[in-house]
């Protein structure tokens, strides 16, 4: 077993930074991916030199590695995994082989929903007061990758439970925990615990020098507090805090913020707890609150077409987004949701949908359950595989004060590369019938 040589188990954006960082700290990196490698990021590992396979993975070449790091899309019962954890690899994640060689301020955001939006307005809002800082992990662009040309002072990371899963000594400076809602169950055997205990991974290494920001309201969270032996010290953020708009400190003085929705504003009150624990100034934090622009696929209006408004909202995989979503709406709805089922409970939709959603316009190749669960409380179901189609029939249906939105509370995999992929069809699609 050669402890100088590592092979990668993915090769996308997180397994490509991996085995980036670790060429550059001489290690032999070997990537191996059970599926097809993206050209971008074969060209990449070309140039580096870096030897890889695809389309499976040969074991006799992957056991004799000191280590391995595993992508987050692979889950720790992968096969290819078992048989390595056999031989006495175990994998760890590219988010703590990247913290291995980092030396900087750790702030670290997870949840289930708003993870993107908190991440990048703490971002923004440290950007703004001029500090070194840089944003990665679920963010975009890998943690490894961004070790590859530098060490910032500061590292913001959007963290995935998949992420989390890996990490052993992995220690933010500031950890926050926006919410945990079920969601990504087909990965934890349907059981919400299992996936509440990977997020709550984020603040285990934590220690009494450490900050850890929690929703309050949260009951599962609570819950897992009370549980856990956490040693960081606590903030805990609760409805009081922001349901009328967040104050300075001295509370005489109410900030402008830039996103909308009480969702966003619960986000927005997490940025600023976080700002105040750095020593951020209440300019620096106005100013970045105010001047935020938030990634699309959020909450993104596209335009409005005769009266009616057109949002896309296709980050919004789970139920507890597409909540956020409806009941940020005034007017009614027509609602486009479906994709592939990861197990949702869509129960606390119900009221919603009874009392906003004239018509539902399901976008999937199996919207069977979908469907049924809905058939009860909205009026009118349309199914489709056909983005097109999908706008055209919303025109259609809806009336000037109406918004059609696409929410999908499902994953993409089904019809689209991914999220992404989805809304800026949807957007390309709605802006031909301007």
């Amino acid at each position: 077993m050669d402890k100088k040589k590592v092979v990668i188990i993915g090769g996308a954006e997180s397994g490509v930074g991996a085995a980036l960082l670790a060429k550059k700290n001489n290690y032999e990196v070997f990537v191996s991916d059970y599926g097809k490698i993206a050209d971008k990021y074969k060209d990449e590992l070309k140039e580096n030199n870096i030897p890889f396979e695809e389309k499976g993975h040969t074991i006799e070449r992957l056991i004799d590695a000191g280590f391995v790091i595993k992508s987050p899309g692979v889950p720790d019962t992968a096969p290819i995994l078992s048989s390595l954890n056999k031989e006495g690899l175990r994998g760890v994640s590219e988010i703590e082989f990247g913290y291995s060689f980092y030396s900087g301020k750790l702030i670290a955001i997870t949840g289930s929903n708003g993870k993107t939006t908190t991440s990048g307005l703490i971002y923004h809002i440290m950007k703004t007061a001029g500090l070194d800082v840089e944003i990665g992990g679920n963010y975009g662009v890998s943690f490894a990758r961004i070790l590859t040309d530098k060490n910032p002072d500061y590292m913001v990371l959007e963290l995935s439970s998949f992420q989390l899963e890996g990490i052993h000594k992995f220690r933010p400076d500031i950890a926050v925990l926006l919410n945990i809602t079920a969601d990504h169950l087909d990965r934890y055997d349907y059981d919400i615990k299992n996936y509440a205990a990977a997020k709550m991974r984020i603040t285990e290494n934590q220690t009494t020098e450490d900050h850890y920001i929690f929703n309050g309201t949260d009951e599962l969270i609570k819950e897992m507090n009370s549980q856990l032996p956490i040693r960081a010290e606590r903030h805990k953020i609760e409805e009081a805090d922001y349901i009328n708009g967040i104050t300075s400190k001295e509370g005489d003085k109410q900030f402008e913020i830039s996103i909308k929705g009480k969702h966003n504003l619960f986000n927005a009150r997490c940025a600023v707890e976080v700002a105040l624990i750095l020593g951020i100034s209440e300019s620096d934090i106005s100013q970045g609150l105010a001047t935020f622009v938030n990634e699309p696929h959020r909450l993104e209006v596209i335009t409005t077409i005769n009266g009616v408004t057109f949002i896309n909202d296709s980050k919004a995989t789970n139920v507890d987004a597409v909540t956020y979503a409806l009941d940020s709406i005034d007017g009614d709805i027509i609602w486009i949701a479906g994709g592939t089922d990861k197990g949702n409970d869509y129960s606390p939709l119900y009221e919603l949908a009874k009392e906003r959603v004239k018509a539902l316009i399901c976008l999937g190749v199996d919207n069977n359950k979908i469907v049924q669960t809905f058939a009860t409380y909205i009026p009118l179901i349309i199914e489709s595989t056909k983005v097109s189609n999908v706008v055209d029939t919303a025109i259609d249906l809806a009336k000037a004060g109406d918004t059609v939105i696409l929410s999908p509370a499902c994953a993409s995999f089904d019809l689209f590369d991914n999220y992404m992929d989805r809304g800026e069809q949807f957007k390309e699609a709605v802006k031909a019938r301007m």
